[in-house]
C-alpha cells in the first residue's frame, strides 16, 4: 500500500488555435475569476497582444492594470508584486515570451493568486510548467511555482514570432531525450525519485518534434501548432514529476554554464540543443541517437555547432568540463569530464572543429 500522496497541479483550461486572443475574457469567466487583472508583459508583446486583450476587458467594463518588464530578474518579479498590491489586482495574466510568463508565474506564487499564461512566442516549455527561471548575476535560478490556471496560445500570433524563438523552443523540446536519459541513469545509480508517466510523456514530446521536423517551417501556423502542443506536454510532464527532471539534465547544466561564460551569446533553447548532441553521444556512443538529434536540429535551422551558437570552441570545452558543478543533480557527466575527453566528444559530434 502506498503511503505517499502526490499533488499534481495542472492548468484547468488550455486553448490553442487561430485568433484565440479574443477568448481570454471568456477564459477568465470560465475560471470564475473576479476583480481586476494585472497584465505582465514586455514591450513588443504589449503592442501585439496585451493591448488588444485589454480592449476586450474594457469592453466588458474591466480596466486591467499593466506592468511592462524590460528584463528577466528578481527585481522585475518584485516590481510586479508591488504593482499588483498597489493596483489591488486579483489575478495576473502573463503575456509574452518566457520572460514575462516566468515573472508573472513567480510573482503569482508569492502573492498566492492565480495567473493565466498567454504566450506570444513558442520559445520554451515554461508557458505551462510549474517552474520559473530567472538569471541572477552569473547564474540562473530555477524555482518551483504554481502552473497557470489557463493557457491561451494563439497559433496565428505564435507563427509570426521571430523564427529563432520558435527554433529555440523546438530545440528545448528535443533536448528532453537526454534529460530523460539522465533521469533514468540517476534512478539506477542514485535511487532518485522517478515517474514513468512523466518520463514517457517527456520523451513523446521530443519524438513529436523529431518526427515532424521537416514540417516545422517559418511563418506556418501548422508549425506553431506542432511546437505549442509539444511545449504544453513538456510542461505538464514537469508538473506531474514535481520537478524539472523530465526536461532538464546535463544539457541544461551545459547551457547554464554557457550563460556564465558567454552571457547573451545564444538563446537558451539553442544552447541546450547543442548540449543534447554531446550528452546523447555520452549516453549512446556510436548508436546513432545523437545523429538523430543533430539532424532534427539542423532540419529546423537550429544550431548544431559552437560556431552557429556564436561561441568559441574553448568556451564550449570549459563549459563541458565545469558544468557538473552547477547543481547537485546527477547526470551522465557524473563528477565531471577532463579536457581531453570533452574535446574528443565535442569533435566527434561536430560541435567543434
Amino acid at each position: 500500500m502506498f503511503e505517499k500522496s502526490t499533488w499534481i497541479r495542472l492548468p484547468r483550461n488550455v486553448i490553442v488555435g487561430h485568433d484565440v486572443l479574443s477568448d481570454v475574457v471568456d477564459a477568465v469567466d470560465e475560471l470564475h475569476l473576479q476583480g481586476r487583472p494585472l497584465f505582465v508583459t514586455s514591450p513588443t508583446p504589449r503592442r501585439l497582444a496585451a493591448e488588444p486583450i485589454a480592449a476586450d476587458f474594457e469592453a466588458v467594463g474591466i480596466e486591467p492594470a499593466v506592468v511592462t518588464v524590460e528584463s528577466a530578474s528578481f527585481d522585475a518579479v518584485e516590481e510586479v508584486i508591488e504593482t499588483a498590491e498597489a493596483e489591488e489586482a486579483s489575478y495576473l495574466v502573463g503575456i509574452g515570451g518566457g520572460k514575462a510568463i516566468d515573472i508573472a508565474k513567480m510573482a503569482s506564487e508569492h502573492l498566492e493568486m492565480g495567473f493565466l499564461s498567454v504566450p506570444t512566442a513558442a520559445s520554451h516549455d515554461g508557458i505551462v510548467s510549474n517552474r520559473g527561471s530567472v538569471p541572477d548575476g552569473d547564474t540562473r535560478h530555477s524555482v518551483a511555482a504554481e502552473p497557470p490556471l489557463a493557457v491561451i496560445a494563439d497559433t496565428g500570433v505564435l507563427a509570426e514570432a521571430p523564427w529563432e524563438l520558435t527554433t529555440a523552443g523546438c530545440a528545448d523540446i528535443i533536448s528532453n531525450y537526454t534529460a530523460v536519459m539522465d533521469w533514468r541513469l540517476a534512478r539506477r545509480l542514485q535511487n532518485v525519485e522517478y515517474s514513468e508517466y512523466a518520463a514517457a510523456l517527456s520523451e513523446m514530446t521530443a519524438e513529436i518534434l523529431v518526427d515532424n521536423a521537416d514540417h516545422v517551417r517559418p511563418g506556418l501556423e501548422e508549425s506553431a501548432w506542432i511546437v505549442t502542443k509539444a511545449l504544453m506536454s513538456s510542461g505538464v510532464a514537469m508538473s506531474i514529476a514535481g520537478s524539472s527532471r523530465p526536461a532538464s539534465g546535463a544539457e541544461h547544466l551545459f547551457s547554464h554554464q554557457l550563460d556564465r561564460l558567454a552571457p547573451g551569446a545564444a538563446l537558451h533553447g539553442h544552447q541546450v540543443g547543442v548540449g543534447s548532441i554531446v550528452t546523447a553521444y555520452l549516453h549512446g556512443g556510436e548508436r546513432g541517437i545523437w545523429q538523430d538529434i543533430r539532424s532534427a536540429l539542423a532540419s529546423i535551422d537550429a544550431p548544431t555547432t559552437a560556431a552557429e551558437l556564436g561561441i568559441d570552441d574553448e568556451t564550449v570545452i570549459e563549459a563541458l568540463t565545469t558544468c557538473h558543478e552547477i547543481r547537485d543533480r546527477y547526470t551522465i557527466l557524473g563528477n565531471g569530464m577532463n579536457e581531453r575527453a570533452a574535446r574528443e566528444v565535442a569533435t566527434k559530434t561536430g560541435v567543434i572543429d
